[in-house]
């Protein structure tokens, strides 16, 4: 599977994941992502490489050894890594391909945000129905 940041100079490949694809509503990772959750799956560092633009990515230490690595000319998140563990963790919606696979664990959940709705009665709009 292959992916990229958001201008697309960062490009990368994942093999597979080692990991469950999950949802976290930590206060970290809404913060970083400024959104009401992320979504992640681990791969083993051997399932992983950078393509295109590894010379772009900056990073940031959120927590002591944890780095989140961030393209910097766009500003997207594509990856965390922890010290001395020898997996990174994906951001999945930095895929451009489909990973074939839906979220199966949401963590963190009691930091979740109170608007946040699980409920499937939300309105549907397609792109060009949006004005």
């Amino acid at each position: 599977m292959k992916g990229s940041c958001l201008c697309g100079s960062i490009v990368y490949e994942v093999e597979e994941f080692a990991s469950e694809i999950m949802h976290c509503a930590c206060k970290t990772c809404r913060k970083a992502h400024a959104a009401a959750f992320n979504t992640a799956a681990a791969v083993e560092t051997s399932k992983f490489k950078w393509l295109n633009g590894e010379d772009l990515l900056k990073f940031y230490e959120s927590s002591p050894g944890k780095y989140r690595y961030f393209c910097g000319n766009c500003g997207s998140q594509l990856i965390k890594k922890i010290e001395g563990r020898n997996q990174i963790v994906l951001r999945v919606g930095t895929l451009d391909d489909d990973p074939k696979k839906i979220p199966q664990t949401f963590i963190w959940a009691s930091h979740s945000v109170p608007w946040l709705s699980h409920e499937t009665q939300l309105k549907v709009f397609s792109e060009s129905e949006i004005k």
